[in-house]
């Protein structure tokens, strides 16, 4: 779910998928138990539906529609629906669903796709039940090598006139503060952390793998007609990366910056 609308690839991103649920599994434990019952839960951004049933497992019993703008995710995620758990589209800018429908909007790694995503707060609480929650995480990684050089490649001479204001700045998300201030100051109850997971990955340029299926999605878009310019901004971006992220015995090593809030509705 981007308002950005790179084209998205499932298969890339589910290279990966172990490493990408774990943060949604960690933000899911610190949800309190919901009002109602059977609960009724949305995940907003599910992308392919590989984390849309963690919520499952935690409420069996609950109504469960993954919304994402993206047909090639949404494809791939009716792989896993069945009764109770549902896939449908929707744009996280215009999504506003009735007020009260919702004991829990959950979102994994999405909102950072969504400039000017705190704005969306308020209606997103208001389609709560007193008492619901709102749980999300995203990345905290923006200012990382993998983005960084990323950037700085893109706003290079050779390249900034194809790929001028493609991606995403530092800005993209706030700190774990910067939530828990916007989400209190909206009466909620809020726990916001963050956690820097250290993934040990394996192949031959593995971190340029991992962006592939989710940063470098928009230059890869922008490129999509120009195989030739693709390809060799993809190869000087792997040997930044290579430089940055040295490959050792055991593998290659990710830090990965992940910022998560829980924010419960005063009931």
């Amino acid at each position: 779910m981007t308002t950005t609308s790179p084209t998205w690839d499932p298969q890339q991103y589910l290279r990966h998928a172990d490493h990408r649920g774990r943060p949604f599994a960690d933000l899911l434990a610190r949800v309190p138990a919901l009002p109602r019952t059977p609960a009724r839960i949305a995940d907003l951004g599910c992308g392919p539906g590989n984390t849309t049933p963690l919520l499952a497992e935690r409420w069996p019993d609950a109504h469960i529609t993954g919304y994402d703008n993206s047909h090639e995710m949404l494809e791939k995620a009716q792989a896993v629906a069945r009764p109770g758990l549902d896939f449908a589209y929707a744009d996280a800018t215009d999504w506003t669903p009735a007020p009260g429908t919702y004991d829990l909007i959950a979102s994994n790694a999405t909102l950072q796709w969504v400039p000017g995503h705190v704005g969306f707060f308020p209606a997103w609480l208001d389609a709560l039940v007193p008492g619901g929650t709102f749980a999300f995480q995203v990345p905290g990684n923006f200012d990382a090598p993998s983005h960084a050089l990323m950037r700085e490649l893109a706003a290079s001479a050779r390249w900034k006139d194809r790929l001028g204001g493609v991606l995403r700045h530092a800005d993209a998300v706030l700190d774990p503060t910067g939530y828990l201030e916007h989400l209190a100051g909206l009466g909620c109850e809020v726990d916001a952390w963050e956690t820097t997971y250290t993934h040990l990955l394996q192949g031959e340029d593995p971190v340029l793998d991992w962006v592939k299926g989710t940063g470098l999605r928009p230059v890869l878009t922008a490129l999509a007609d120009d195989t030739e310019a693709r390809d060799a901004f993809v190869a000087e971006y792997r040997d930044l990366l290579r430089e940055a992220y040295p490959a050792t015995t055991h593998g290659t090593v990710l830090p990965f910056r992940r910022i998560f809030a829980v924010a419960v509705k005063t009931a």
